[in-house]
Order: C-alpha cells, then sequence, then structure tokens
C-alpha cells in the first residue's frame, strides 16, 4: 500500500473516530485499514492514534499529523482536477457545518441543489448550535454568523441579520408595547440557550449600549421551542432576524424597539483551504452564496418599522 492511501486511511479513522466507521467510508475492510494505520505509525515511528474499546483518538502528534495529511490530499486532489481539466465534475465528499436553525431553512436547499447538480459528490451535513473549529473537527465549509476571530479561514460575506424582539400581536394588546429596554422588566421573556445571548441582552448606543440583565420566565434550548412560545403570546423573546423573518412576514411576530437594536451581525461562508479551493469546494461555496446574497433575509430591512 502507498504512502497516499495510508493518508487517506488515516485521514478517515481520525475523522471518523473509528476503524470500522473508516472502512465503511473507504469501502474497504476493517482489518486493511487496521493495518495501514500500524504501517504507517511503524514508518513514522510516532503514536499517532489512542485506542480504546470505546473510542480512537488523535494524539498530539497525530493532531498535527492530520492537518498536514488534509493539506497533502488536498493538493493531490488540485493536481488531479488541474490536469483533468477545469471542467472536470465535483466528486467526493464534504463536510459543512452551520447553525441548527439557518442550517435547515437555508444550507440544506442548497445541500440538496449541490447534490443533485452532482451525482458523485457527498455531503455530511452537522448542524449545531455552537462554535465549530473546522480544523478540529475535519470539516470544509462552515456558516458563521456574527464577528470573525479565526483569521486563518478564509471567509465570504454573504449578508448580516439583526437582534430582534419579538412578539405576537395578542401578547401586546393584553399587556402593552415596550418603548425603550428598560420596559421589559414588566414584561414576560422567553429566553432560548441556542441564542448565546443568555440572561444579558445588549442594546443600541441610544440605550448607552449597556446590557440589561433580563429574569426569563421561560427558557428553553431551542429556536424553535422558543418562536413557538412567542407565536402563543406568550412573552417576548429576542432572536436574530432570520429566524423570525417568515412570522414577521406573516404577522404573527411584530418586531419591538427596532431603534435599539445593537449592530448587525455579518454572516460568512468560511472554508479551511487554501486560495486554490478544491473544484468541490469551489462550486459549493459558490453555489450557497449566490443563494444567501439573493435572500431577502439576510439583508433585513424587511421589518423596519
Amino acid at each position: 500500500m502507498d504512502r497516499f492511501q495510508q493518508l487517506q486511511i488515516y485521514v478517515a479513522v481520525a475523522e471518523e473516530a473509528g476503524f470500522a466507521a473508516a472502512a465503511r467510508r473507504l469501502q474497504i475492510s476493517p482489518p486493511a485499514v487496521t493495518r495501514a494505520v500500524a504501517a504507517l505509525e511503524d514508518t513514522l515511528g510516532v503514536k499517532l492514534l489512542n485506542r480504546t474499546t470505546r473510542y480512537v483518538r488523535a494524539t498530539e502528534a497525530g493532531l498535527r499529523y492530520l492537518e498536514d495529511a488534509r493539506q497533502i490530499l488536498a493538493g493531490l486532489e488540485a493536481a488531479d482536477e488541474a490536469a483533468a481539466g477545469i471542467n472536470a465534475e465535483p466528486r467526493g465528499h464534504l463536510a459543512i457545518t452551520a447553525p441548527v436553525m439557518f442550517g435547515r431553512l437555508f444550507v440544506m436547499p442548497g445541500i440538496v441543489v449541490y447534490l443533485t447538480q452532482y451525482p458523485a459528490m457527498e455531503v455530511d451535513a452537522v448542524f449545531l448550535d455552537r462554535s465549530v473549529n473546522l480544523l478540529e473537527e475535519g470539516l470544509d465549509i462552515g456558516v458563521r454568523i456574527g464577528e470573525l476571530a479565526d483569521s486563518s479561514m478564509r471567509a465570504l460575506r454573504v449578508g448580516s441579520v439583526r437582534h430582534v424582539l419579538v412578539a405576537a400581536p395578542n401578547y401586546l394588546e393584553q399587556h402593552g408595547t415596550p418603548r425603550v429596554p428598560t420596559d421589559l422588566r414588566d414584561h414576560t421573556l422567553i429566553a432560548s440557550t441556542a441564542g448565546g445571548f443568555g440572561n444579558s441582552w445588549r442594546f443600541s448606543a441610544l440605550a448607552g449600549e449597556h446590557p440589561l440583565k433580563v429574569e426569563a420566565r421561560l427558557t428553553v434550548t431551542s429556536n424553535d421551542a422558543a418562536i413557538s412560545a412567542a407565536r402563543s403570546g406568550f412573552g417576548i423573546v429576542r432572536l436574530l432576524s432570520y429566524q423570525v423573518a417568515a412570522d414577521i412576514e406573516a404577522g404573527s411576530l411584530k418586531v419591538l424597539m427596532p431603534q435599539y437594536e445593537p449592530p448587525k451581525y455579518p454572516v460568512h461562508i468560511l472554508h479551511r483551504e487554501s486560495r486554490h479551493a478544491s473544484a468541490k469546494v469551489r462550486a459549493f461555496i459558490d453555489l450557497l452564496a449566490k443563494r444567501l446574497q439573493a435572500d431577502k433575509t439576510l439583508n433585513p430591512d424587511f421589518a423596519g418599522d
């Protein structure tokens, strides 16, 4: 077995956290996977993986080698594509991540179009409401909402979203409409731990940019649940504008105090490849960027009253 095959197998084992899972991904036998990794470790004289009966994890040296191996394989793939010509059809595997609700509303439809357009591609979609390190978790492309801290990633801005306070019209009829942020202390509040706002809500310079500590009567672990509770007329919730765009347009939720909203959050597509990204990565980013940049929800002046 040549070194490139060993690298492919090692990367699969490290990313799948298991020999059997890597064998399924590569469509080879588990013993062949085990032998390849053992041979690679013998050649290097370094332990790349910690193995127990419950898990397989890369060692510190294994993590460094993993990133180098990914770059080598990406370079080989790019060379193959160059030899095949610029019109070569994307093929292979992509791992894509995004926040849960954003992924469901915006990314998944793009993935379906991409897979339909390129039948030789496979995609793993990882939707999580937490910050994901693409390098550590073996992901190719991510959508991130908010200011970027990781300068090692290549990023393409595709839009922005607002922090919005919303409530159902029937709630406002019964309890009145808050006019300034401090009025929220007299209202029933709903919080979503998936939203990342916690119990401290920040407002714009008009309110002094001081965080307002809120006491939510209802705290839920998903944005969908928070929206459902607000839609039913239970109380006021703070979310990102794309999450409630359909309800705002339908009139089932109303935006409150837009003049006190903090600065918009940018939306970026990130990828961890070099400037000369592979055809499969370029094709997906081009497709998704075009869809997101054309979506009025990510140019959120739809609810400015």
